[in-house]
């Protein structure tokens, strides 16, 4: 498939997985489709499994845009939890189409988690609460992490769903890898797929065949001799190096620091909280406990800025200076952005209270990096070093980066880092063949129809077609926004508030703003936080039976003695769920 019949498909509103070879277009075909959205005054949500495939893709986590974090299961409490967070629920609340860079890395434990969230929040049992989603990747890269009891408990491990037809095993007994097209959601999801047949980073054609020969696990001896070819001990200056080990990556990494003049600044991680919490913060954190670094030193920021969205986990740059006021690294960013590299947190947290917390500049040194940390870049010319590669993908990533075979210098390489997981090359030749069924069904609907069905979606989402704009003013799909459709003057909790003053029910509410009533008791919560409406005088027209009323505000404020938090799941459960979650919601806009 071409990336203008992928294009075309995508327009239409279906939900897709995209998906090809390295090189054959996928970011830049979400590109264009991000710039027809916007063309149209849409803005979708872009996130990515992974910190450097965000940066890659301009986006969030999906990790952070939906509030699931680092959580491996999810419960009621969990949802409840996520709900109360009033900048989660704007976003997935707000959204129309999401998506999912490098979905490869994503498990199927997280991907069911996000269906859960989006469902949760938009009050909404339909996939990923009715939203577009478009998930990106190729499984032949790197697989999900996943932990070494949840492998053990393959094939077993539940995840919470409010609809009981959709709570699921996430891996097929024997697998030791839980791929995200294993999962609940994605099967319910049911997306068209979109295979893209061009290839646009390798212009080597002998170097593109050896690469295709990897794929389809069909390397030969000739294919072994052409990798002879690019042996090199040692890489030449100022060349991308790549490993598959930490160890060597911080090896190289000190090495070229001590090259550097100048004074050695040293930033030690401050710790709270039992040893046992601290260990395990520690563990997962990027940035190393004593963070040793000079001017000039090359870095990659550790952690997203959730607060000021400088910086994501993966943002590469270099130490131009530190800064007077506290002495913290200055970093100007391979984009050109300069930024103080302050202090930042990492923690766990249970019901709300803090257990644990370590803090820490929020850098390491990155003059080498990991293979995981280099998918999704193009390289002119990378060293590496595969002969520990460990993963299937591994060696087929860091091969892949390269646009030519003479931009490669290899020090060694084991027979592992040929190896392409044999499930995936099953599911791939499955993922093909539905691609070309797709390809096949849209080439036969006539133009005119096809635009039909991309002026609807627009509008469905809220948005202009392009078609209907004045010409001069709007440029080619691909070309980025050129006209912004007028808001309504106010703001949409002003147009909230307007509505409740006429005293609409919820319904009719969400009917004349064209969203979910979960959207507007969303509304409702900030308007009545924020005190610019009255509960008692404002939303009394809302039918309350008094009993029910009664019932829901005793459990309510029983789980708020106890939590000190009105918190809608535990409440439901000890009202043995004989009330629905918009009806605890309505409640407890009465109790704020």
């Amino acid at each position: 498939m071409t990336q203008a019949e992928a294009l075309a498909i995508l327009k239409t509103g279906a939900n897709v997985f995209l998906t090809g070879e390295p090189g054959s277009g996928k970011t830049h075909t979400v590109n264009q489709y991000v710039a027809y959205l916007r063309s149209s005054g849409i803005e979708p949500a872009i996130t990515a499994s992974t910190g450097i495939a965000a940066t890659h893709i301009g986006g969030f986590t999906i990790h952070s845009w939906s509030g699931i974090g680092v959580r491996r299961a999810l419960t009621p409490y969990d949802l409840d939890h996520i709900g109360q967070n009033r900048n989660i629920v704007r976003r997935v609340g707000n959204a129309r189409i999401l998506i999912i860079d490098e979905i490869s890395m994503l498990s199927a434990t997280a991907l069911d988690m996000v269906d859960a969230v989006c469902r949760e929040i938009r009050r909404n049992k339909e996939p990923f609460g009715g939203l577009q989603v478009i998930l990106v990747g190729d499984f032949f890269q790197l697989p999900p992490i996943v932990p070494r009891e949840d492998r053990e408990d393959s094939g077993k491990q539940e995840l919470f769903s409010q609809d009981s037809n959709r709570t699921s095993v996430h891996t097929k007994p024997g697998t030791d890898t839980q791929f995200a097209f294993l999962s609940a959601a994605w099967n319910a999801l049911n997306p068209l797929i979109c295979y893209l047949s061009e290839q646009h980073r390798q212009g080597d054609a002998v170097f593109l065949e050896f690469l295709s020969a990897v794929r389809r696990a069909t390397v030969t001896e000739p294919h072994r001799q052409l990798l002879r070819t690019r042996y090199s001990p040692k890489p030449r200056d100022g060349i991308t190096q790549l490993y598959s080990h930490n160890a060597d990556v911080d090896e190289i990494n000190g090495g070229e620091l001590e090259k550097l003049s100048g004074e050695t600044k040293t930033f030690d991680m401050e710790s709270r909280g039992p040893e046992k919490l601290v260990f395990s913060l520690k563990r997962g954190c990027l940035s190393p406990e004593k963070l040793l670094i000079k001017i000039g030193a090359r870095v990659i920021f550790t952690k997203n800025d959730i607060t000021r969205h400088r910086y994501v986990n993966g943002t590469l740059g270099h130490v131009i200076g530190f800064s007077k006021k506290d002495g913290f690294p200055i970093v100007k960013t391979n984009a050109g952005k300069t930024i103080v590299a302050e202090p930042d947190e990492w923690r766990i947290e249970d019901g709300g209270r803090v257990l644990a917390r370590i803090t820490q500049v929020p850098l390491r040194l990155a003059w080498a990096m990991t293979v995981h940390k280099s998918q999704g870049m193009s390289l002119d010319a990378a060293h590496m070093d595969l002969s520990d590669t460990f993963e299937y993908g591994q060696g087929y990533v860091a091969l892949s980066r390269v646009r030519a075979l003479s931009g490669l210098s290899l020090a060694g390489l084991n027979a592992r880092a040929l190896e392409v997981h044999p499930e995936v090359r099953l599911k791939d030749a499955e993922f093909q063949e539905q691609s070309d069924r797709a390809r096949q069904t849209f080439a036969e609907l006539p133009a005119p129809k096809l635009s039909v069905m991309h002026a609807n979606f627009v509008l469905a989402c809220g948005g202009l077609p392009v078609a209907s704009k004045n010409t001069a003013q709007v440029g080619k799909p691909g070309m980025g926004r050129v006209v912004t459709p007028p808001k309504k003057a106010g703001g949409t909790y002003e147009m909230t508030r307007t509505l409740v003053l006429r005293k609409l029910s919820l319904k009719d509410m969400a009917k004349e703003k064209g969203v979910t009533v979960g959207t507007i008791m969303s509304h409702l919560e900030k308007l009545v936080a924020e005190k610019k409406i009255d509960p008692l005088r404002d939303l009394a027209h809302f039918e309350q039976n008094p009993v029910r009323f009664e019932e829901m505000k005793k459990a309510l404020e029983a789980v708020f003695k106890k939590e000190k938090k009105i918190l809608l799941a535990p409440a439901r459960e000890l009202l043995g769920k004989r009330y629905s979650y918009d009806e605890l919601r309505l409640a407890r806009l009465f109790m704020v």
